[in-house]
């Protein structure tokens, strides 16, 4: 496969993760969707490291550490959204006026 098609793949799968963002009320579909924008960042920059072909293997470091992002950002955040549902029995993010002063 050439750079291009892993660049049009991680713009797609970027473009479902906003839209997923922005359309859903859910909060953790919400959450899921900045995970599929990471899987999509994630991708580009293994592609990236290969097509530059050096011997210092920087894109895929940078990988290992939006993965590592990725599950902190997982844990933490549903960590939140079960707090918030205990307290407010929903999960829409519409109906959480809970952080507001």
């Amino acid at each position: 496969m050439t750079i291009t098609q892993f660049i049009l793949l991680g713009a797609a799968l970027f473009s479902i993760g906003v839209y997923g963002l922005l359309t859903r009320r859910n909060a953790v579909l919400v959450l899921l969707s900045v995970e599929v924008m990471l899987a999509a960042v994630t991708i580009n920059l293994v592609a990236f490291d290969r097509h530059v072909a050096d011997q210092l293997a920087g894109g895929q470091v940078f990988a290992l550490f939006t993965i590592a992002i990725g599950a902190a950002e997982v844990g933490i955040g549903l960590a939140i959204v079960l707090l918030i549902f205990r307290n407010r029995r929903t999960s829409n993010v519409d109906d959480l006026e809970l952080l507001k002063l």
